[in-house]
């Protein structure tokens, strides 16, 4: 009796088609692999779950870093996301980098490897910090991208050695302007603080008075205290720095 052969499934995501049909026919040669290829992040998405609920999930997912679209000029454009002007929480993914963020999220077993074009610190260090594994080379070999997909899957973390020493930097800056902001969310009152959660949750003035049985212009205060003791001008930019300190929205319910 022959020994089964573990397979590894993996999706390409990349608008090139080209690119993305060439890797996945270069990937599927391998007798471990089983490979489909989607070209932007809602297809990624829908397979995700199409995948899921047939039971024959993904292991690991590959994604351009610049995953946009392409202009009549073929120029790529990377198309912003949708963002509410209140909460500053944007509607879906805009780029790669969104996409594994995303995916960590609603599929936290996939491994994410960002496929880049140049080698840019600071995107490889956000990539990480969104939740993605690696960061390799558009234009790597076969072996060395077979050797990352098997190595992440061992919750391996790759990327590429001249990137290093850039990444490490970025990512103590980041971990600085968390600190900083930790700090200034402590500033907050209990209530301001409260307040806060439901601005990241998204929520408008009235809805926190019905939330916190407050009026109306003792929330417009208690924002406005927020807004002053965080060093911010508007909702969108508190909503921004509670999220690097870490605040979470509250959990949201029906008003009775």
């Amino acid at each position: 009796m022959g020994v089964s052969v573990v397979r590894i499934r993996v999706l390409v995501v990349d608008d090139h088609r080209i690119f993305a049909e060439s890797l996945a026919a270069a990937l599927a040669a391998e007798p471990d692999v089983d490979v489909s290829a989607a070209g932007s992040a809602p297809a990624a998405l829908r397979c995700l779950e199409r995948a899921a609920a047939e039971g024959r999930r993904y292991d690991v997912m590959l994604v351009d870093a610049e995953l946009g679209v392409l202009a009549a000029d073929g120029a790529r454009t990377v198309p912003a996301p949708r963002t509410d002007p209140d909460t500053g929480s944007g509607s879906g993914p805009a780029d790669g980098i969104s996409l594994a963020a995303g995916v960590r999220s609603s599929h936290p077993h996939i491994r994410t490897v960002v496929l880049a074009e140049k080698d840019d610190p600071r995107r490889a260090a956000t990539a990480l910090q969104a939740g993605a594994s690696g960061w390799v080379a558009k234009d790597c070999s076969l072996q060395r991208l077979l050797a990352v997909i098997r190595g992440v899957l061992r919750d391996e973390t790759h990327l590429p050695a001249a990137l290093l020493t850039g990444v490490l930097r970025e990512l103590t800056a980041a971990r600085k302007h968390r600190t900083e902001s930790e700090q200034l969310v402590e500033s907050l009152t209990p209530r301001e603080r409260e307040v806060l959660r439901c601005m990241v949750a998204g929520l408008g003035r009235k809805a926190v008075a019905e939330r916190l049985f407050l009026s109306p212009h003792t929330v417009r205060t208690h924002m406005q205290n927020v807004l002053g003791k965080l060093g911010v001008h508007s909702t969108l930019a508190a909503v921004a720095l509670a999220r690097r300190a870490g605040v979470g929205p509250v959990a949201l319910r029906a008003v009775p």
